[in-house]
């Protein structure tokens, strides 16, 4: 049985990160919302209330997941770049996911606003020199990420929730 909590594979940081491997991250992070538009497609309520995995969270929930955890980014890569390796804040993305707004609002809200981040976002990305991939913020829990490890992580990170969702409907038959 595969470990359903990562349906692509757990995050592996890279080594480095090459031109062409950055470009694609951006890729992915900019094709993440209209991905993340159509796995939740024609979902009915009872639907997206269903957890993607036994003890998990909701679709809805993951959907509202995503553009919390991307905001985050968004300012801890802002502030990787105008900052000299500054302390990040964590927050409690499982209690996140428990207020009622995340279990309850329409999966548009978050959609909405994970097109408009990533646009802006993948935006910011493109503009950058090479060299600027190079700078750091520090995690108080996994220690100094670089922007090209950041990067590597959403990119990942957007996949991943993707194929909880798509992965839940193709057990479903949905």
């Amino acid at each position: 049985m595969p470990d359903l909590r990562y349906p692509i594979g757990p995050f592996v940081a890279p080594s480095r990160v090459s031109a062409s491997e950055r470009a694609a991250f951006i890729d992915q992070l900019a094709a993440c919302p209209a991905e993340l538009r159509r796995a939740v497609s024609g979902l009915s309520d009872a639907q997206l209330d269903t957890p993607y995995r036994p003890g998990g969270w909701t679709v809805r929930q993951v959907v509202h997941h995503v553009p919390d955890s991307h905001v985050n980014a968004y300012v801890r890569m802002k502030l990787a770049l105008t900052e000299d390796e500054p302390t990040i804040r964590t927050y409690e993305e499982a209690r996140w996911a428990e207020l009622p707004e995340a279990r309850t609002a329409s999966p548009e809200l978050s959609l909405a606003l994970l097109e408009a981040l990533h646009a802006r976002w993948t935006l910011l990305l493109r503009s950058l020199e090479p060299g600027q991939f190079a700078r750091a913020y520090l995690h108080p829990e996994s220690g100094r990420m670089s922007m090209d490890t950041a990067l590597a992580m959403y990119a990942w990170h957007s996949r991943h929730h993707v194929a909880h969702v798509t992965a839940l409907r193709t057990r479903e038959g949905w």
